[in-house]
């Protein structure tokens, strides 16, 4: 295990996958507040960047600054990359496609029914993706009512999906008919031993358990879900997809994923 690098994951990705493709390319970091966030976008504009990756409190509030929306974008109402087509700006929404992708690698979701524990931004892009991916039936499980069920109704009137909500009270206890199961909370950031509220007796192969943490990406849940049998995905797959993506959306080129996922553990020190 080496030592961590300063800076942020995504950059360090990106550069290295730039460099490793013969781009002369750059990415940058920028802290913008959110009052400025009007003249940031301007100047996006009048600078010509061919793109760029946004994250909280702008993911909302950018939307009004954008010609328009992709169709996931538009459902979740959330955006993390914007790319420039001629002089629009477009808007897109990586977060759940890079969970997905990394999800295929070891089972389809088309026709299987999802446990998605979390009402947060990560848990509208995975869940919305997952239906448009085809998943049969998803279950958000959350302990705020207010914001669970407004993602339910979200998937049901929007995305016209199969989805119900679960107030959580205590740990859930996942069903026997459940073939994925996620967590898409912040629990585990940081904290190899933070306990997602699950109940463990009810976690048994041949469920398939993905955790969108990536650091540390040996999470409570991922090696307890691993202990028992169960196929695991850890949440670095995740980022390297979401920075695949958005290479791609930005350079028209498939990058080497080897490469993004290499400097992301060297970024962790792992």
């Amino acid at each position: 295990m080496g030592q961590p690098v300063a800076g942020n994951p995504t950059q360090y990705m990106m550069e290295k996958a730039f460099i490793a493709a013969g781009l002369d390319w750059r990415y940058l970091t920028c802290e913008v507040p959110a009052a400025q966030l009007p003249d940031a976008m301007r100047g996006m504009r009048a600078f010509g960047f061919r793109g760029g990756n946004f994250t909280i409190p702008h993911k909302v509030a950018v939307i009004e600054h954008l010609d328009s929306l992709s169709t996931a974008a538009e459902l979740m109402q959330a955006v993390n990359c914007v790319n420039r087509v001629g002089d629009q700006l477009i808007g897109e929404n990586t977060d759940g496609k890079g969970f997905v992708q990394s999800l295929r690698e070891v089972i389809d979701p088309a026709g299987k029914r999802v446990v998605i524990i979390g009402a947060g931004s990560a848990a509208r892009a995975i869940a919305v993706e997952l239906g448009l991916a085809g998943t049969e039936h998803l279950t958000i499980v959350n302990r705020s009512l207010p914001r669970g069920q407004e993602l339910t109704d979200l998937l049901v009137t929007k995305a016209k999906l199969q989805a119900e909500f679960v107030h959580l009270v205590g740990d859930y206890e996942v069903t026997p008919d459940t073939h994925i199961l996620v967590n898409a909370t912040s629990i585990g950031l940081g904290d190899a031993g933070a306990k997602v509220p699950v109940a463990l007796d009810t976690i048994v192969a041949p469920l398939v358990v993905a955790d969108v943490i990536f650091n540390p990406p040996q999470t409570w849940l991922i090696r307890n879900a691993a202990e028992r049998g169960c196929t695991t995905i850890d949440g670095l797959g995740m980022l390297v997809n979401q920075a695949v993506i958005s290479f791609k959306i930005w350079t028209g080129i498939d990058p080497d994923a080897s490469v993004m996922r290499e400097a992301l553990e060297e970024f962790l020190g792992i």
